[in-house]
């Protein structure tokens, strides 16, 4: 194993070793400190005290038990952890007045906004651990969010996403050494994991969804991963109505040159399996440089993108040496690279942001797509050297829309048929960019 992991580079096979944070023995039952199983009754206090009693005493477990535990906002403090046992619910208030407005994060900008459920901010070798389920209780913000977008319509005026106030299930905020393993992450009122500025971080056996139906759970991305370093998602599945894995770290024509910005590097999604998504691993929409990003051995089953490029018009940004290696199951497309211009704004900068995109490879695929791939971002976009190797797929859709001249083929048939070289040829302009719907 050593042997092997020498072979690759220091920074893949870091990814690859696991590590764990290691709990202080001591747990804090939350039925001790007040909190009922009656999950009509708000238990935010009671929780709240076993989390500051334990660190207190210099660190413990907080535990919830077998039973349906109503809560607010949650904050995790030094020292601390969360244990849901077997049949343990943690389910989130339905009310935004139980989550405090605070300094925050959302959307790649510094503003103040809602707590999420479950917040952790400087809190090294945190962990959350299952078997239970923190739920998000979602449906009403979910209802307020499409009755709020379907009243502006009716106007002829557009939604943003804040506009409706929604909690986040998790937020994890510059904290090292963070376990979040072998719990389930229910029907988050808006993103469902959210980290920033957070450093070696594992998601290790969870289950992450928020439905499609009867009610679309809108902006319900499984795992945003902002501004942060050494990131691991194995063994987990995914199925919410929005991005499966979203890389972030800042938007805007001058994001770049803001502290509170910055790169995702080192992120490696393995053996995991993604439901319906807007995209399985997705770039953007608020997002400046990622670099080295791996996902492999990863099973699709939905209509959507494997691997999608948002490439915003008015920001500066670099993905580059990004590896898909040993997809298999259905798709919408293993690569979609189109503009994205959802909240334009370039807050009167008089710059020409652009995209660079490099070293891109998608190998050992075996697919059935509704269409192989679209390469079709903004006109000023710096496109090259993406590779398509040891892939098998099965297209309803033949044609392949792609504008670069510098992507390559090594061993790969669409329908049955060698597949050597892409054609390229300007195209229309991209359809609008995607929208929860």
């Amino acid at each position: 194993m050593k042997f092997l992991l020498a072979l690759l580079p220091a920074w893949f096979a870091a990814l690859s070793l696991p590590f764990s944070a290691t709990s202080p023995p001591k747990e804090y039952v939350i039925t001790q400190y007040g909190a009922s199983v009656d999950s009509t009754r708000l238990c935010t206090a009671a929780i709240q005290k076993a989390i500051d009693q334990a660190s207190a005493a210099g660190g413990g477990t907080v535990v919830v038990p077998k039973g349906v535990f109503l809560s607010g906002a949650l904050f995790f403090k030094p020292g601390t952890h969360l244990l849901l046992q077997a049949g343990a619910r943690l389910k989130g208030s339905d009310n935004i007045a139980d989550y405090p407005l605070l300094p925050s994060r959302m959307e790649g900008q510094s503003l103040p906004y809602y707590a999420a459920l479950v917040n952790a901010k400087q809190v090294n070798n945190f962990s959350i651990t299952g078997p239970g389920t923190i739920d998000g209780n979602g449906l009403r913000f979910w209802k307020g969010f499409w009755a709020h977008r379907d009243s502006l319509k009716q106007v002829g005026k557009s939604s943003t996403n804040l506009e409706v106030h929604r909690p986040r299930l998790l937020f994890i905020w510059g904290s090292n050494n963070v376990t979040i393993r072998n719990v389930k992450l229910h029907n988050a009122g808006f993103w469902t994991t959210h980290l920033y500025q957070c450093t070696n971080v594992l998601i290790d056996g969870c289950d992450i969804r928020s439905p499609f139906r009867p009610v679309k759970a809108p902006s319900t991305d499984g795992v945003d991963i902002d501004v942060c370093r050494k990131v691991t998602i194995r063994n987990t599945y995914i199925s919410v109505n929005d991005d499966g894995i979203a890389l972030k770290g800042g938007k805007g024509p001058t994001a770049q040159q803001l502290p509170e910005n910055g790169p995702i590097e080192d992120v490696l999604v393995e053996n995991c399996t993604f439901g319906e998504v807007h995209a399985a691993l997705t770039c953007g929409s608020e997002c400046l440089h990622a670099n080295r990003i791996v996902m492999r051995n990863c099973r699709m089953d939905h209509e959507r993108p494997v691997l999608l490029f948002k490439m915003r018009p008015d920001t500066y940004q670099v993905y580059e040496n990004i590896t898909v290696d040993g997809i298999t199951g259905k798709c919408g497309t293993l690569v979609t690279l189109s503009p994205w211009t959802q909240f334009f704004n370039m807050a009167g900068s008089t710059a020409t942001p652009f995209g660079t995109i490099r070293n891109i490879t998608v190998a050992n695929a075996k697919v059935k797509c509704k269409q192989f791939a679209m390469l079709n971002g903004n006109p000023t976009d710096k496109v090259s050297n993406i590779t398509f190797k040891n892939v098998e797929a099965t297209a309803d859709n033949a044609t392949f829309p792609n504008k670069y001249a510098d992507v390559k083929f090594e061993n790969v048939t669409l329908n049955g048929a060698p597949l050597k070289a892409a054609p390229v040829a300007p195209q229309a302009p991209a359809a609008p960019p995607l929208k929860p719907d």
